[in-house]
This record gives structure tokens, sequence and C-alpha cells, in this order.
């Protein structure tokens, strides 16, 4: 499969650009498999991500890159498929801050997919990991990849709302309109006491959208 191909119709005019750096990625892809490496996620999940449409966009939440664990990547920035036992900790993490936040949430089976309906891009910097090696395809290219995923939203939704977690994610903080950035260390537990945790991002949201008159994410 052309990794091209995965890439939802919506998305392939504003990312017609960055095509060839998506094929050059796809090969690479190809040969580690060839190799009997193992890539976190599924190829037919690599963009799982734009399966909600650029113009339908309002709030980014932006990760890093993918479980390296084949049973918890899904293409989405922190979740994983709904019933998952038990979460792994970044998302245990987020479900404590969202549950300190808010307070009762419609993502407790830990699949975040009930967000996408309601504009919420859940997107990763990188988009594809080595099983069991996290952050081992930091320099595949995916951060272009991702830039101009980023840049295509903009367009449309210049006051879109970022969610930054970590400092690969806060790379991209520029790109936004610095009145619309949310931003805190990463939820992993090797960060997650050093500013994550009681940052209430959740309910930061939701100020921000209402300041836009627009409807709050129910989380």
């Amino acid at each position: 499969m052309d990794l091209w191909d995965a890439v939802p119709n919506a998305w392939q005019t504003p990312l017609v650009h960055i095509r060839p750096q998506i094929e050059a990625i796809g090969r690479r892809l190809d040969e580690y498999e060839i190799d009997g490496i193992t890539i976190n996620p599924s190829r037919q999940q690599i963009f799982a991500a734009l399966q909600i449409s650029p113009q339908d966009v309002r709030v980014v939440i932006l990760g890093q890159d993918p479980y390296p664990n084949a049973a918890h990547a899904m293409g989405l920035s922190f979740s994983v498929p709904a019933g998952t036992q038990p979460l792994p900790p970044s998302l245990r993490n987020v479900m404590a801050e969202l549950t300190a936040d808010v307070g009762e949430c419609s993502v407790t089976q830990g699949s975040l997919e009930p967000w996408i309906d309601q504009g919420v891009l859940l997107l990763n910097r990188v988009l594809t990991v080595e099983a069991g090696q996290s952050d081992s395809h930091k320099a595949f290219g995916w951060q272009d990849v991702t830039e101009a995923i980023l840049r295509t939203v903009i367009e449309v939704n210049p006051d879109v709302v970022a969610v930054l977690w970590g400092k690969q994610a806060q790379e991209t903080r520029g790109l936004f309109n610095p009145v619309f950035v949310i931003e805190s260390v990463h939820p992993s537990p090797l960060s997650a006491y050093r500013g994550f945790l009681g940052s209430r991002p959740f309910s930061a949201v939701n100020r921000l959208l209402s300041r836009q008159e627009k409807a709050k994410i129910q989380w």
C-alpha cells in the first residue's frame, strides 16, 4: 500500500506539496517491514487523526509519537482502543487531569474518539514508531508532514486552539495564534508532576472557545 493512499481525500489537495516526503517515508517503512521490524500503528491507521476534515478542526491536541505497544497505538494522540486495560501511563495521567479538571467525562474507556466529532484533531508530531522503541522515528521527516497538516488547519481556522504537551509539540507553537495556545510538560510519568497535573487544560480550552463564541467541547 502506497502511504500516500492512506491520506484521507479531504487532506490530499492541501498536502499534495508534501506528497514526495510522505512517499519517501512510506518506502523507508517498507524496508523496515521487509526486515521483520514491526511499525506502529498499522499502515491503515497512520493517518487516522485526519478522519476529521481540516475545516472542522477547532482544537488540536498535539503529542509526541505513537505508543510503542501495538495494542495501544491507533493513530490518535494519547488515545487507545476502547476497553484497553491497563491504560498506558501517559493516558492514565491525562485521564486523572481530565477528571480533576472537569469531573465526569465521555472517554472513560480510554478511547478519545468521542472528541473527534466535536472538532478535536488528535495528532502526534511523529506518526510512526518501531514497536517497543519510543521516539525511534524522530529522524524520518514526519515533522515536515505534521507541520504541513497544522498549517492546513490554521489556514482554514487561524484561531484554532492548540494544546501542546511536551517539547516536541511545543516546537510548533510559533505556527499558532499565541492567544490560543495552551502548553505544559508531557503527561508521561517522567514529567507529569512537573507541571502537567494541575494545569487544567480542558477547562482552559473551553474558556478559549467561549471567547470565540464557539461551542465547548464535551470532554
